[in-house]
């Protein structure tokens, strides 16, 4: 009898440790859901920040396309085909470039 008591006590011990082991392994077990569950809950955060940004830059760039020329008027009081000037060359090509003069003197 006290042989199987002995041996009982020694079962009694290992299944008292693979409790301990499961309650261990179950507690990991509910903090990786929880933190499984702030992490769906960031990416969601975001998520909608990021399409605000995407939303934001295709607004940006649809103002920017939008922009008029410098000398278009219309809207101002002009009539919108009248007085249209067309400026193809900004900048005229001086023909001697290479000659250097001073502002003061003109040397």
């Amino acid at each position: 009898m006290s042989k199987e008591i002995e041996s009982l006590k020694n079962e009694n011990s290992n299944y008292i440790n693979e409790i301990e082991i499961l309650n261990v392994s179950l507690k990991l077990s509910n903090d990786f859901k929880e933190e499984n569950e702030n992490l769906k809950l960031e990416i969601d955060a975001l998520k909608k920040t990021f399409s605000k940004f995407s939303n934001s830059s295709d607004k940006l760039d649809n103002l920017l396309g939008l922009q008029r020329c410098v000398f278009d008027k219309a809207g101002l009081g002009y009539e919108e085909m009248k007085n249209i000037k067309h400026f193809n060359n900004f900048f005229v090509k001086r023909k001697n470039e290479s000659k250097i003069t001073c502002n003061h003197c003109g040397t």
